[in-house]
């Protein structure tokens, strides 16, 4: 199977639940065929907006199954198979593999800290030898302000050099973009995907592959538009009122804002819903929430949602 080529905004598809907090599954399909339409160039389901550790493995492989079953292509997908056990992190990755994912997206084992860069290469190289298989393309993840645990640049030259066609990019979500602007100067080969649109556009100029962002649930047309016109003479343009949106939810909980404002774009209410101990937005913030967006020209009309 040829290597994939993720590139582009990546959407980390929110997780609906029920009125009893089971994953609906259902509306779980029409959500991530609405945001493929949107433009989305491929889905990073059961990351951190997707409340992936909220899930267990069940739910996220039947989920994940649905999603093909449905008929969304599985080279698309870049589904989140991090795990702090060994054990079940082979499960994840082997199952996305199984169903001919286009990659993984995989945080370090997070309970352990601190930990040594050389236990984070023996956690990845052993999720790796186990599955066992050339089609797995594997993303790392770094998200220390909620895992506790980085992915310094050493373990990622290491991993490259030992696996370099296996591990091939990284989800940069720290929010540093010194770290950022590093990872992309150091390793120029790899394919970086910052987490804020917000820096997109000089990202993208040094190199970067696309953005995975949470703020893609809603505003994923005009991401890939600056995406795709990035080297225009309008990019500068492009860019401000995407930064603009994601500065305004930075101001909120960024999972219950973007559930929350999904919500009403699609008529769906119930995909306001969090699993505990996450909780959604007051009444009174959504309100705010929707009318800051509004006053800034960014009124979300409901949208077509089949």
């Amino acid at each position: 199977m040829a290597k994939a080529a993720f590139a582009g905004v990546l959407v980390p598809a929110i997780t609906p639940f029920d009125a009893r907090l089971e994953p609906d599954a259902r509306l779980f399909l029409k959500t991530c065929r609405w945001l493929l339409a949107q433009g989305a160039n491929g889905l990073a389901v059961f990351g951190t907006t997707s409340e992936a550790n909220s899930l267990s493995l069940g739910e996220r492989m039947e989920l994940l199954e649905g999603l093909v079953e449905g008929g969304i292509d599985p080279s698309l997908l870049l589904p989140g198979t991090g795990q702090s056990a060994l054990p079940d992190a082979v499960e994840l990755t082997r199952h996305a593999v199984t169903l001919g994912c286009g990659g993984v997206l995989m945080l370090p084992p997070f309970y352990y800290k601190p930990v040594t860069e050389e236990g984070l290469f023996a956690f990845y190289s052993e999720v790796i030898e186990r599955v066992g298989s050339s089609d797995l393309e594997l993303w790392l993840y770094h998200i220390p302000q909620m895992t506790g645990v980085g992915i310094p640049h050493g373990l990622i030259e290491r991993l490259v050099k030992r696996y370099p066609d296996t591990v091939l990019g990284i989800k940069d979500s720290s929010g540093d973009w010194a770290n950022t602007e590093a990872m992309l100067t150091r390793f120029p080969e790899f394919r970086i995907f910052p987490s804020s649109e917000g820096v997109l556009l000089k990202a993208l100029r040094l190199g970067a592959a696309g953005c995975i962002t949470a703020s893609g649930n809603i505003n994923a047309a005009a991401i890939r538009g600056l995406i795709d016109n990035w080297q225009s003479p309008e990019a500068d343009e492009l860019q401000k009122p995407v930064a603009e949106v994601r500065n305004i939810f930075s101001g909120y909980p960024l999972i219950p804002a973007a559930k929350a404002v999904l919500s009403t774009i699609l008529a769906e209410p119930g995909l306001a819903t969090l699993r505990p101990p996450l909780t959604p937005l007051t009444e009174a913030q959504t309100a705010e929430l929707l009318a800051k967006l509004k006053d800034a020209g960014h009124a979300f009309a409901p949208a077509e949602f089949r």
